[in-house]
């Protein structure tokens, strides 16, 4: 019996420290270390999926399960299912918003607005399903989510991920608004950081429930690759569309 529970302990010593570092690497990870090498495809891809690999082994290593991970083969279909039907309400808004005129300058992104067809296909194929949906998935909704669920409720678990993919998405938020020119005010460039990432939070909380609703990790991956490679497309196509109707 007092192995048993000394046992626990350790497990449970093992998921707060996987939990505790995982919360200071991501917090870092996107705003710090990645502008280091996001410039490069091959670099962005190989460093966030090295990092996906290690991340999962850690997870193994502590004794989390991979049905706990999202990764159990019986639950494959399950979130094939919930995640195709998010995917594809995704598509249809896209598709949507692109084929109305007065929609099309909300998709507009000067990052995407010289990118040529074999730009997008390198970022629909490569970047986004490789080096940004794969290693955010495993991290935020992978590892992430099951330690923190070893020792919070669920709840406070879920809330903490979402928050810190909140936080992961500062510096990308400062990116768009210098490359789109939309900001100048030092207040204002907080305060539409500060809403973005709100906003992102609350895509990371609905990732996590999709996460959990299916049991799948697959769930939350389609409805993240579809938004990224399909908002990508969109974009571009309607910088082309408002480009010639100029």
């Amino acid at each position: 019996m007092t192995r048993a529970v000394s046992t626990r302990s350790a497990d449970s010593r093992g998921h707060w420290a996987l939990a505790a570092v995982l919360v200071g690497v991501l917090a870092v990870w996107n705003n710090v270390v990645i502008p280091q090498v996001s410039g490069a495809t091959a670099s962005y891809v190989v460093v966030n999926c090295g990092a996906a690999g290690v991340l999962v082994a850690a997870a193994r290593w502590t004794g989390l399960t991979w049905a706990e991970l999202g990764l159990s083969p019986g639950r494959l279909w399950a979130g094939l299912r919930w995640g195709g039907a998010c995917s594809a309400v995704v598509a249809l808004a896209l598709t949507a918003a692109v084929a109305v005129p007065a929609l099309r300058p909300l998709l507009t992104d000067a990052r995407a607005a010289d990118l040529n067809a074999g730009d997008v296909a390198v970022e629909v194929l490569v970047r986004i399903p490789l080096g940004t949906v794969l290693w955010e998935e495993v991290a935020f909704r992978g590892v992430l989510l099951a330690a923190l669920a070893r020792v919070l409720p669920v709840r406070r678990a879920v809330a903490t991920a979402a928050i810190l993919f909140g936080v992961w998405h500062i510096r990308p938020t400062l990116s768009g608004l210098a490359a789109n020119d939309l900001v100048d005010a030092a207040w204002l460039r907080t305060l539409a950081v500060f809403g973005v990432c709100a906003f992102t939070a609350a895509a990371g909380a609905l990732l996590c429930w999709l996460r959990l609703r299916s049991g799948s990790l697959l769930a939350p991956a389609l409805l993240h690759l579809a938004t990224n490679t399909l908002g990508t497309v969109a974009a571009a196509a309607a910088h082309r569309l408002v480009d010639s109707a100029a």
